[in-house]
């Protein structure tokens, strides 16, 4: 009885609402079978937007996927009338339905892409109830999507009596301070975080830039993407036997035949620039040059490189070697390829495919057959194009807050959708697809709060993500900390916040720090936030600010002082007790820092006895102005529970 399964009972009866490009109902991951009744906490009734598959008799909508709605007015004011066929929470892209069936999926057997990743898929919850918010309508971009759509959407899952809010989108056009009272995202999960509903959010696919990050309020749950310890993999043989593998979801060429290598720069049109060439953008290549070979283009998109691969196809290659670029680093994707394809690591520092193509005269290649590896060591591993902190609008908050599997995750794809998703790929009937990217990793938190919230179904949505976070590992599968993406680099908190998802210690955190909606307001208070802003933020019920608070006081899980002088400043935190009575011993580190806890020691004799520490910390001449430095605190008791807080700290 040890696992987060079946502590938090696969997470029946919860509600998880997804909101994103809608929902394929038909996919087995919604299957009802061996699902009871709707629960009587659903306020949703049998609203079900969906449109019925031709020739169907079927209500989409069932004891599992228990509502399906559309909001579209705000698309519709800024691109015009979309046709009365599209007036439907059904999926036409395929990344809801992913995202969806990986918070909570039913299981379903056999499911593979491209006959690679075979087994069972299922979601974090997979007894859950699911509801689909459909807001995003970009045929290009599923991760686009307006704000007030969005907001619309996140006040109906309130209302409809959802306990978990998904939100694999988010986006900022510029970092503005007000932000977090003005962003849709951040209103709609105050509103839910009001309404004891936890919303988790992706962090953005902008890395591996510093200050990406975005959903960055205090009271969003703030996911980072790291890889798993699966792979798949294609080896590439060169002409001279030098052998490289790389990411691949299938090669369909005769595995002993080697074929004539071509890089992009070489097989360019006389009117491309180098840099699109070198990137494989559309009418870049020359067919003369490609047609027949093996086409090495660098990756240009940062979770997507099938446009690379679509150009090398139209040109005539029969396969592309994706090389990735500095941004890049050692991420590598498993993508739906239009022709086969291989990602391969940054090339520049290697002895590699690039040396063995200048070097020799008439240069060949031969790709494997993809397949699925277990096992892979290191994981996780930081992803490269996961959004960075440091926070750039809430300097005082670490985000991230966690980091979950977002790298080559298989999940369940609308049946509508191309494989690649590009407009000229026929290729249909895909019931899982492989994606990337935050948008990934978010729903795996989702799934994991709804197994929380079932086992636990009283705590606060702070108190569910502090167990998450606290819980958290640092280190990867090879016992060592936890690897970025780049050659020799340690990933930091401004990757991965507290660590990467551990569900099974979840469950039994010992502690919790908690938060309540007062909090949140004194936090704001202190930020120097307008009173009108914050009033608005609590549906115009007027919360009058005392000067009595800081900023550094919010009973948050990690501890963050960006702007340290050389006299000790004190933090206070409150812990409450979830676990059996015991004692509780402090242990602090922070490099270049005096940091000392009082009172080192907590004793709890009962579940829900809080006590409150402080913490004092002290900058000393040996760090840099500027610099920022990480370390944690660990609370530690005699009965296995490690409650730990990255803190991090620069000295102004």
């Amino acid at each position: 009885m040890n696992s987060a399964w079946q502590k938090g009972r696969f997470g029946v009866n919860t509600i998880i609402a997804n909101i994103d490009t809608g929902v394929w109902p038909e996919s087995k991951s919604f299957s009802e079978k061996g699902i009871g009744p709707i629960p009587a906490k659903w306020r949703g009734g049998k609203v079900c937007q969906i449109n019925k598959l031709h020739g169907s008799k079927k209500i989409p909508c069932n004891r599992k996927l228990i509502g399906a709605r559309f909001f579209n007015k705000a698309f519709e004011a800024a691109n015009g009338k979309l046709p009365s066929s599209k007036h439907t929470a059904r999926d036409f892209i395929g990344h809801g339905t992913h995202t969806l069936s990986t918070a909570g999926g039913n299981f379903v057997p056999g499911a593979q892409v491209f006959g690679n990743g075979n087994g069972t898929s299922k979601g974090g919850s997979p007894k859950a109830r699911v509801a689909a918010y459909k807001v995003c309508w970009s045929q290009t971009d599923e991760t686009k999507c307006y704000g007030a759509d969005l907001l619309s959407a996140i006040d109906q899952a309130i209302s409809d009596g959802v306990d978990v809010i998904s939100v694999s989108v988010g986006g900022r056009n510029n970092v503005s301070p007000n932000e977090i009272l003005t962003d849709e995202v951040s209103i709609g999960a105050f509103h839910a975080l009001a309404n004891d509903i936890v919303l988790v959010a992706s962090a953005g696919n902008d890395g591996p830039k510093p200050e990406t990050v975005e959903n960055v309020a205090p009271w969003v749950f703030t996911v980072a993407a790291s890889t798993i310890d699966r792979e798949f993999t294609s080896t590439l043989t060169l002409g001279n036997n030098d052998q490289y593998k790389g990411a691949s979801l299938f090669v369909n060429l005769p595995t002993n035949k080697s074929f004539p290598l071509i890089l992009s720069t070489d097989a360019k049109l006389p009117n491309a620039t180098f840099q699109d060439a070198e990137v494989c953008k559309p009418r870049t290549l020359d067919s003369s040059k490609v047609n027949g070979k093996v086409v090495i283009c660098v990756r240009g998109g940062k979770i997507k490189s099938v446009a690379e691969g679509q150009e090398a196809l139209s040109a005539g290659a029969v396969g592309v070697v994706m090389s990735n670029g500095d941004q890049s680093g050692n991420t590598i994707l498993a993508e739906p390829h239009v022709l086969s394809t291989t990602n391969t690591v940054n090339q520049k520092f290697k002895p590699n495919i690039h040396v063995y193509y200048n070097t020799t005269k008439n240069p060949t290649i031969s790709m494997s057959t993809a397949k699925t590896l277990i096992g892979r060591k290191p994981a996780p591993v930081m992803a490269s194009f996961s959004s960075r902190g440091p926070n750039p609008i809430v300097p005082s908050i670490l985000k991230p807050d966690i980091t979950a599997p977002g790298v080559n995750i298989l999940s369940s794809y609308s049946l509508a959708a191309s494989a690649s998703n590009l407009a000229s790929d026929t290729r249909r009937g895909f019931p899982f697809n492989v994606l990337q990217g935050t948008s990934m990793s978010c729903p795996h938190i989702a799934g994991i709060v709804g197994l929380l919230k079932t086992l636990h179904p009283s705590w606060s949505p702070a108190a569910i993500k502090s167990a998450i976070m606290t819980t958290a590992s640092t280190r990867d599968n090879t016992k060592k900390p936890i690897q970025d993406a780049f050659d020799k680099t340690l990933a930091t908190p401004f990757a991965y916040g507290s660590g990467h998802v551990q569900p099974d210690i979840a469950m039994d955190p010992g502690l919790v720090y908690d938060i309540t909606i007062v909090d949140y307001f004194n936090f704001l208070c202190a930020s120097g936030y307008n009173q009108k802003l914050i009033t608005a933020l609590n549906s115009h019920n007027p919360f009058t600010c005392s000067n009595s608070h800081t900023t550094k006081d919010l009973n948050y899980p990690s501890i963050t002082l960006p702007n340290l002088g050389l006299s000790a400043i004190n933090v206070t935190r409150i812990v409450t007790n979830v676990g059996p009575p015991s004692t509780y011993i402090a242990n602090v580190k922070l490099h270049g820092f005096k940091i000392v806890v009082v009172p080192n020691s907590l004793t709890f004799k009962k579940v829900g006895e809080k006590k409150k520490f402080q913490v004092t910390v002290q900058a000393t001449k040996v760090i840099k102005h500027g610099d920022y430095s990480f370390g944690e605190l660990k609370w530690t008791n005699n009965v296995n529970h490690v409650v730990r807080s990255p803190i991090v700290a620069r000295r102004k």
